[in-house]
């Protein structure tokens, strides 16, 4: 019997905790406002609605029937910045109007036009969070529900009726979940794409900082001139490079999964591009370099060698029927200009398949660097890849 209360209690607990994290769901993180769409929509449902008001013979309540279906066009408008606001304002109208009706007598006011009333419970569950979608379904329901003998609705329709409903209500919580979980891809895509390029930061300081320590070593050997004073600072040397090493290969130890090790192969750099000529199969790569690249901070040339190979990758990936690729990176002064195309169909995916070397992750890595990356298809056929990196950017 304890055994039986126990496992009781812990259902009811997690009960509770899953209604609690439904409770605390926040709503869709973009809620665009109205549109060019909603407004023709709007503009398109007005004259309808008053065509029918007008028109039609059997108008329960005309005038009334009239401006409850002209004047909640409006809620559509604002749907999804204002789903459950929306939601009561349609819905509690709809209320009202069958409390006039059986307090009256006569028809439920209404329009056959008002049938744009179901975006809004597709907008609720769509766009809001779940506290707003639980305050709302009951206010929902209601109407629908009373809605049935008022207007004499047969099994069969009223039933066609809820499902349509709850269909409604379906889809936008199916599209809600969509978002989400591209959101969470596109999140993980950036934390993969930050790790990378703190590796590469990484291993990139720790080469110049493992050169201060030794010759900081060196001097202590040989510093028989002043000892005292090439000695004091030889050995501060010393110790600030060590820990700075040491504090980085920390830092880095928590970004790496624990599967991982670490690279001991030297990192690429932009003068190693004509290497990409004889990588992989797949359409031939021509590569130009104009400008001092050689030149170029390890940090920025290694993100000019990344953001090539992805875009080389991607294009042999998905460019269908191509010929050719070409790479052109140019560097002056101020920044380094790079533009990776091909000749291939220009009707494809062009997003990569593993989390890292897709255009979001590339936008990402020229960002930290405070860059800018642009990508799409070229007039005609072939898609093109350019970016732009300052020569003094860094990763933050």
């Amino acid at each position: 019997m304890r055994h039986l209360i126990r496992a009781l209690r812990g259902e009811t607990r997690a009960l509770w905790d899953k209604g609690r994290a439904l409770w605390g769901e926040t709503g869709a993180p973009v809620s665009p406002g109205p549109g060019r769409r909603d407004r023709a929509l709007a503009g398109v449902l007005v004259p309808v609605a008053v065509l029918e008001g007008v028109l039609r013979p059997d108008v329960p309540w005309r005038a009334l029937s009239l401006v409850v279906g002209v004047g909640l066009i409006a809620t559509l408008l604002w749907r999804r910045t204002r789903p459950l606001l929306m939601v009561l304002v349609a819905f509690g109208t709809l209320l009202l109007s069958q409390v006039w009706a059986l307090v009256l007598g006569g028809g439920q006011p209404g329009l056959n036009t008002m049938m744009y009333v179901l975006l809004l419970p597709y907008a609720l569950f769509r766009w809001g969070s779940k506290r707003e979608a639980m305050i709302g379904l009951p206010v929902i329901l209601v109407p629908a529900v009373i809605s049935v003998p008022l207007t004499s609705t047969s099994p069969g329709d009223a039933i066609a009726g809820f499902a349509l409903l709850f269909a409604a209500m379906a889809l936008g919580e199916a599209l809600r979940y969509r978002a989400y979980a591209r959101a969470r891809q596109f999140e993980q895509v950036k934390l993969v794409e930050r790790e990378q390029l703190a590796r590469d930061l990484h291993d990139t300081v720790a080469h110049h900082v493992s050169a201060i320590a030794i010759r900081a070593q060196a001097g202590l050997a040989v510093s028989a001139a002043d000892p005292a004073a090439a000695g004091e600072a030889l050995r501060v040397i010393e110790t600030e490079a060590s820990r700075t090493l040491a504090e980085m290969r920390s830092m880095v130890r928590v970004l790496r999964r624990a599967d991982e090790r670490a690279g001991l192969a030297p990192l690429p750099l932009a003068t190693d591009l004509d290497d990409l000529r004889r990588a992989g199969a797949g359409p031939a790569v021509d590569v130009e370099i104009t400008g001092d690249v050689a030149g170029l901070a390890p940090a920025l040339s290694t993100a000019v060698y990344r953001l090539v190979q992805e875009s080389v990758t991607n294009a042999r990936r998905h460019a269908r029927h191509a010929s050719r690729i070409a790479v052109r990176v140019a560097a002056d002064e101020r920044s380094v200009h790079l533009r990776v195309s091909d000749d291939g169909d220009a009707v494809h995916p062009r997003t990569g398949g593993s989390p890292g070397y897709g255009l979001l992750g590339m936008a990402e890595r020229a960002g930290l660097l405070g860059g800018s990356l642009s990508a799409g298809p070229d007039p005609g056929r072939g898609w093109t890849v350019t970016a732009v990196l300052p020569r003094n950017g860094s990763a933050s």
